[in-house]
């Protein structure tokens, strides 16, 4: 067969289009369609929809604030429900919290409006409510020394009818006076401030917490403001106290009467920083209140105060030796509770001229107060201090001062009391002075409590609100027994009681006590309510080392000191049973003490069993 050339170019198109067909079937060959995979995807793509279409519904109700949580979510991990919960709180309260700023804002411009418009109604209301507390707190309340802020009394007892205001006083002095909340005088205040501002010399008797401090206060700021005395001239006024805690009482009582005052005021006790007490002389103290034992020439007025109690302190040398060195042109101001002949021979050394005599206890029935409910009992001395303890227990809720004759009774008995859970302060001559003032002044701002002191807290203190006064171991004579009960039932309608322990051999003493005016009537005790507690003592006591060396002190000192009473009579040492004694400080047998007792303790026991028939033994010391 012959080949033309439109064969050939039929036969070469035909190839080109089966070429392409052969290329396209290639293809096709290569990516087969799988229907069943095009389906899933299509599946895949709906389902991806429908989730984008839940999200947006679910951000469309989502707060702003969760919107920033859900972001922060691919950054941190997700929070505890607990957790979103409490920051949404806060959020919340945040936002409250700015609101009522916003408010209060407001309310206190608005108040800043009111106050300006009204400042001078608002004065008024304020001066109304404070005159009222003060006579709220004049009904209720004891100030000062023994004074009771009132209206106008009528003379009765330690008050007087005449105020203040009818002196003839400087004005600093008359708004000090009512700032302290006086307003009428005490009996001895009426009668001494007088002639002291006449420049007389006074001798004034008084009990206990009848206001004797400002009676002599009032007159000495008088003093040296009408001279105009300045800190330059030195001291013009001492004022000497027998004990330091009366010092610093009469020192605060001074400062709030020279509130008004361009004088200055000082303080010289024993056991203080003596060069700052120097330093503070020399800078110049218009008013110095003192214990004895200084020299000062420049004087104007000498003021003695608890003259008799100085006198016991063994400072009458030093007393002598003061009135000797001061200058002889100088008023002087001598106050007691009692006149005893010590007494009238310092009155005698101290005065220049025969003083005023200021004495507003004559005719009286009783030389105590007469608020004070006065008693005794009488116990065996082992069972002393089960019903000191018993007695103490039922009180505590009271404020209650219990009176020791030795410093180191003081000690052992507060440390005992301690231990067997009864809290208590302590007052004793051995302790430093800071010691002493810090007790003294958290007791006075204590509503109940128990103070263990011997007789330095005896004289002049004004504590307030004492509710019990008990004389553990016997005062060395009637007049110190007026003294230390002289604590309570201070001031104008005052109440308190006071309890004497007494041991079978020394009831005579409640005959010397009538004969000085103190009413007491006895106090019964059954002994089967005491408490049962002796046995466990001994044992605390003997198994304690410390305790054991302070009960034998306490043992020593209380002998010691029984030893020294004035009243021998009574008080006598040899007629002691030491092992009863020993009972009462815990002890089962007589501890061994070394002890100086005049040698005439076996004449006096030979005699006292001849005469009166004492069979008992007395332990050898």
């Amino acid at each position: 067969m012959a080949v033309t050339e439109e064969n050939l170019a039929v036969q070469s198109g035909g190839s080109d289009s089966t070429k392409e067909k052969r290329k396209r079937n290639r293809n096709k060959s290569k990516t087969p369609p799988k229907p069943h995979k095009v389906k899933v995807e299509e599946e895949m793509k709906i389902e991806e929809e429908e989730k984008e279409e839940k999200e947006a519904e679910v951000e469309a109700e989502v707060s702003p604030k969760k919107r920033k949580r859900n972001r922060k979510k691919s950054k941190t991990p997700p929070p505890k429900p607990s957790e979103v919960k409490v920051e949404e709180e806060t959020e919340e309260e945040m936002k409250e919290e700015e609101e009522e700023d916003e408010e209060e804002e407001k309310e206190v411009d608005l108040k800043k409006c009111k106050r300006d418009k009204k400042k001078s109604k608002t004065l008024k209301a304020e001066v109304k409510t404070e005159e009222e507390e003060i006579d709220e707190e004049e009904e209720e309340e004891e100030e000062g020394l023994g004074l009771k802020r009132e209206v106008k009394g009528s003379g009765s007892g330690i008050m007087s009818s005449e105020a203040f205001s009818v002196l003839p006083i400087s004005e600093p002095t008359m708004n000090a006076i009512k700032d302290m909340g006086f307003i009428y005088m005490t009996q001895i205040q009426a009668r001494g401030i007088p002639p002291l501002l006449e420049g007389k010399d006074v001798l004034g008797a008084a009990r206990t917490g009848s206001g004797k401090t400002l009676a002599f206060l009032v007159p000495a700021v008088e003093l040296l403001h009408h001279i105009r005395f300045t800190p330059r001239n030195g001291t013009g006024v001492v004022i000497i106290c027998p004990t330091r805690e009366l010092a610093i009482q009469t020192h605060a009582v001074a400062k709030d009467l020279l509130k008004y005052h361009s004088q200055t005021l000082g303080l010289v006790i024993g056991g203080s920083a003596r060069r700052g007490e120097a330093e503070r002389i020399v800078k110049g103290v218009n008013i110095l209140v003192a214990t004895p034992g200084f020299i000062y020439k420049n004087l104007k007025c000498l003021i003695i105060d608890e003259a008799d109690r100085i006198l016991e302190a063994n400072f009458e040398e030093e007393m002598k030796q003061i009135t000797k060195i001061l200058p002889k042109a100088r008023q002087t101001a001598l106050f007691s509770a009692t006149q005893t002949k010590k007494v009238e021979d310092l009155a005698r050394l101290s005065f220049q001229t025969t003083p005023v005599y200021v004495d507003v206890d004559d005719g009286r029935k009783r030389v105590t107060n007469e608020g004070l409910q006065q008693g005794y009992c009488v116990v065996p001395s082992a069972r002393r201090f089960i019903l000191l303890y018993s007695f103490l227990k039922r009180n505590l809720s009271k404020k209650v001062m219990v009176f020791f004759s030795s410093c180191n009774s003081v000690k052992f008995h507060s440390e005992l009391l301690k231990y067997i859970q009864i809290d208590c302060f302590d007052i004793h001559g051995k302790q430093k002075q800071q010691k002493r003032t810090s007790t003294f002044f958290d007791f006075c701002k204590a509503e109940k409590g128990i103070l263990l002191c011997t007789d330095v807290a005896a004289r002049g203190l004004d504590i307030p609100a004492v509710d019990w006064i008990v004389q553990y171991d016997p005062p060395d004579e009637p007049k110190e027994y007026i003294h230390r009960v002289g604590r309570t039932a201070r001031g104008e309608g005052a109440k308190g009681n006071a309890l004497l322990f007494l041991i079978p051999e020394e009831v005579q003493f409640l005959k010397y006590l009538k004969a000085a005016k103190v009413p007491v009537k006895e106090y019964e005790f059954d002994q089967k309510k005491l408490a049962n507690v002796q046995s466990h003592l001994e044992k605390l006591v003997s198994n304690n080392y410390y305790l054991n060396k302070s009960a034998k002190d306490a043992y020593r000192s209380y002998i010691l000191a029984y030893n020294s009473h004035s009243m021998k009579d009574i008080f006598n040492v040899h007629r002691l049973d030491l092992q009863a004694l020993a009972a009462s400080f815990c002890f089962t047998s007589p501890p061994k003490v070394n002890l100086n007792i005049d040698s005439n303790a076996s004449k006096f026991r030979q005699k006292s069993r001849r005469i009166e028939g004492d069979t008992r033994q007395f332990v050898r010391y």
